[in-house]
């Protein structure tokens, strides 16, 4: 097995989210697949993560994405691309009969979609459309009328060309990134705490936050089995687990809405994020605090 290891901000939300991402995709596209994390007096925040085969699993991630695409599902005879835009991306109905995530929504916001390469080979993102009891963790509304898929996309395409060179950083790669599925809290802002909206800046010099797009695609793809415990509409909770050896990805999993560690005398580290309403409240959240929680 090939193992890589990355820096990580246990403090951002959205970089958890995109280390169980990193580790899904390498499972998918290399197999068998493991992963911890690791902390210390001594040592930087990291992520650890190796597959079968020799290929170093980041690099083989970052490489499938930089020649992926983004393709938006619906179920045969869905209603919802009737209203779907060419400048969203690609799109394609699922054979009839074909087994579909949940239930056709009601809106095309919430359509599904996957990452495929050149191979055919997909990855699916469909954690904004969950119709079980799980919270889907949907922070994003209404960002300039594009669906889950759209912004996908985007984000991709901000990526697209530049991944190889962020092999030992991913979540360093950053770009002017208009929408996002907030997961990244270094983009967000409150209006009413900075005192202006970017969006109605009227100086005649737009301002477009930087975001971090491959944070955001590999923290979505995070979401597909594993969800952090949400307190309240306002306030989620989630969890680390770490030590020497490499856990299957069911544990990490299982972690991430954990009170304590699924490993009994295993390290845990457990955090609270807090949002608040960058617009309308109901609508769009963003995470605007982190903090550690005592064992």
């Amino acid at each position: 097995m090939a193992e890589s290891k990355i820096p990580v901000d246990l403090r951002n939300p959205g970089q958890v989210f995109a280390c169980l991402g990193l580790l899904e995709a390498a499972d998918v596209l290399l197999g068998n697949a493991v992963g911890v994390f690791a902390w210390g007096t001594a040592q930087k925040e990291t992520f650890r993560v190796a597959a079968c085969g020799e290929e170093q699993p980041v690099a083989r991630v970052l490489q499938f994405l930089d020649d992926a695409e983004v393709v938006a599902r619906a179920p045969h005879g869905s209603k919802n691309f009737e209203k779907w835009l060419p400048a969203w991306g690609e799109r394609e109905f699922d054979p009839l009969g074909a087994a579909f995530p949940f239930p056709d929504p009601d809106s095309l916001a919430t359509l599904p979609a996957v990452l495929r390469d050149s191979a055919g080979t997909e990855i699916g993102v469909d954690y904004w459309g969950d119709a079980t009891r799980r919270d889907n963790v949907k922070f994003w509304a209404g960002a300039g009328g594009k669906p889950g898929a759209a912004i996908l996309r985007d984000a991709l395409e901000l990526a697209h060309g530049r991944l190889q060179e962020y092999h030992s950083a991913p979540f360093s790669l950053s770009d002017a990134q208009s929408n996002s599925f907030r997961f990244d809290w270094r983009r967000d802002y409150i209006p009413i705490d900075v005192g202006f909206s970017l969006n109605k800046h009227k100086s005649g010099i737009p301002i477009v936050p930087v975001g971090f797009p491959l944070v955001e695609i590999l923290a979505a793809v995070g979401m597909t089995y594993a969800r952090p415990a949400r307190i309240e509409k306002l306030v989620y909770r989630y969890g680390v687990i770490g030590g020497d050896h490499l856990l299957d990805p069911m544990i990490l999993r299982a972690a991430l809405g954990a009170e304590s560690s699924p490993v009994p005398g295993l390290p845990f580290r457990r955090f609270c994020m807090r949002l608040d309403w960058p617009g309308k409240a109901g609508q769009a959240r963003c995470i605007t605090r982190v903090t550690e929680e005592e064992p």
